[in-house]
């Protein structure tokens, strides 16, 4: 996000103030981890709830003034950005933040953690509890929320739909033939592998299910194409490397 915007961003968030998506600390250097975990976990899940790309959790503003005063929360920069790695390694799935921002505001630094939604049907746990928030405050995530956002696996699955502008063409031949020859192995009991080798790959496609009435789906591009297809998935990050 380029630094005009997130400093409007900031102002945005502050104007709105705290709700179950955003959340304000002063932040002392020695804030705890833990504690961060447990807002990402509670962050993400909300941002899940409510249908957010993201949710903020920043650094740096005082609750009571509503008013920037700067944060000494890991001013190194290696420092800072290691906890993108100390937060995957505890919640389940292992995510971590989109981006950290580091803002020189005429009032002082301050830090935007930018959350992703926790996907759908998966609920992010934080050592192992999940976490949601009520009102301002953060509590455990309750069996509603928990049940609501797991059954949302039985919506739609994003990787069966066809991307109408994609063609054999923008898949990588190699890993087709890689893709081709797990897949007689997988049925071997059906085909040897060099008559699935035989198939066209239209037909070898369409069979794998990677491929509707010989349209090419987001799975096919996930695991089979070329690097420069990824503006295909657009607006969705989504990419295998």
């Amino acid at each position: 996000m380029p630094t005009s915007e997130i400093y409007t961003q900031l102002d945005q968030l502050i104007a709105a103030w705290e709700s179950e998506v955003v959340e304000f600390k002063r932040a002392g250097d020695g804030f705890s981890t833990s504690e961060i975990g447990k807002y990402f976990s509670a962050l993400a899940n909300e941002a899940n709830l409510r249908d957010c790309e993201q949710a903020w959790l920043v650094f740096g503003i005082d609750n009571k003034s509503r008013s920037v005063i700067g944060t000494h929360y890991r001013e190194d920069k290696e420092r800072l950005h290691g906890l993108k790695h100390q937060i995957s390694q505890d919640t389940s799935p292992a995510v971590t933040f989109h981006e950290i921002y580091e803002l020189a505001h005429e009032q002082g630094r301050v830090l935007m953690f930018e959350i992703p939604a926790a996907p759908q049907g998966m609920p992010i746990a934080w050592k192992g509890h999940y976490y949601a928030r009520a009102g301002e405050s953060l509590t455990h995530l309750g069996l509603d929320k928990l049940d609501t956002i797991r059954a949302q696996t039985g919506v739609v699955d994003w990787t069966v739909q066809v991307v109408e502008d994609a063609t054999i063409d923008h898949l990588d031949l190699q890993a087709l033939a890689r893709a081709k020859s797990a897949f007689a192995r997988k049925h071997a009991n059906r085909f040897s592998e060099g008559e699935v080798a035989g198939w066209p790959d239209a037909t070898f496609l369409n069979r794998a299910k990677l491929a509707l009435d010989g349209k090419i789906t987001r799975a096919a591009l996930l695991l089979l194409g070329k690097p420069e297809v990824v503006p295909l998935l657009s607006p969705h990050p989504a990419q295998m490397t």
